[in-house]
């Protein structure tokens, strides 16, 4: 079995609020990859789809459910004249720092990541949240795992593997998963579009196998 931290815990479960456009797969597969990688259960609005559930009961529910959240921001700027900026990842944020601040018990020790791809672009849409602490992925999946790995292994994976062998699992599992898929019969846009829990699946799947 290759390695990993393995639990099943409720408290181990992250909510991943990001972008889902084809631009951030590469980063949202890395994300994925390292939550999973060091034992943690990633809930994302993707991993089920129902016509007859809105979408922000669904948000809500896994909010709640999730001890630790990861919000990343890098798309809030719109990127065209005339195009419409995304509030959807700076809502679900407002959302998790209330639950946070006005629910009580376990809700109150919820604990949250907020990452964007440059440390201070931010402040000029949230200037609220001058002084938090952001992690700047630079729009780079290793920067993505870096981050998200260390602040796992501050908040609740200490001795964790380091940054450097969890990129390295990485590559060895994204080498393994485009042979896979092709195998499958799967063509580069099909791999592209695979709905995430194919994608959990394929990355737990991965970790069971010998090393």
């Amino acid at each position: 079995m290759h390695a990993g931290i393995g639990s099943s815990s409720a408290e181990d479960s992250v909510f991943i609020n990001c972008p889902f456009d084809a631009a951030y797969q590469p980063l949202l597969q890395a994300l994925l990859f390292t939550t999973v990688y060091l034992g943690l259960r990633p809930r994302i609005a993707l991993e089920r789809s129902d016509s007859g559930e809105s979408r922000i009961s669904k948000i809500l529910e896994l909010i709640r459910e999730s001890r630790y959240a990861i919000h990343d921001l890098s798309r809030m700027q719109a990127r065209e004249a005339g195009e419409y900026y995304r509030l959807n990842m700076p809502f679900e944020l407002g959302l998790d720092v209330g639950c946070r601040h006005f629910g009580t018990d376990a809700l109150a020790q919820k604990r949250c990541l907020i990452m964007e791809s440059e440390r201070y672009r931010y402040q000029v849409a949230l200037s609220d949240l001058a002084g938090s602490d952001i992690a700047a992925h630079e729009d780079e999946p290793r920067r993505v795992v870096t981050e998200v790995r260390n602040w796992l292994a501050m908040q609740c994976r200490p001795g964790a593997p380091g940054p450097t062998e969890v990129w390295g699992a990485y590559a060895d599992f994204s080498t393994w998963y485009k042979m896979s898929l092709t195998c499958q019969g799967f063509s580069g846009e099909d791999a592209s579009d695979l709905p995430v829990p194919e994608l959990l699946h394929s990355i737990r799947r991965w970790l069971e196998l010998p090393a």
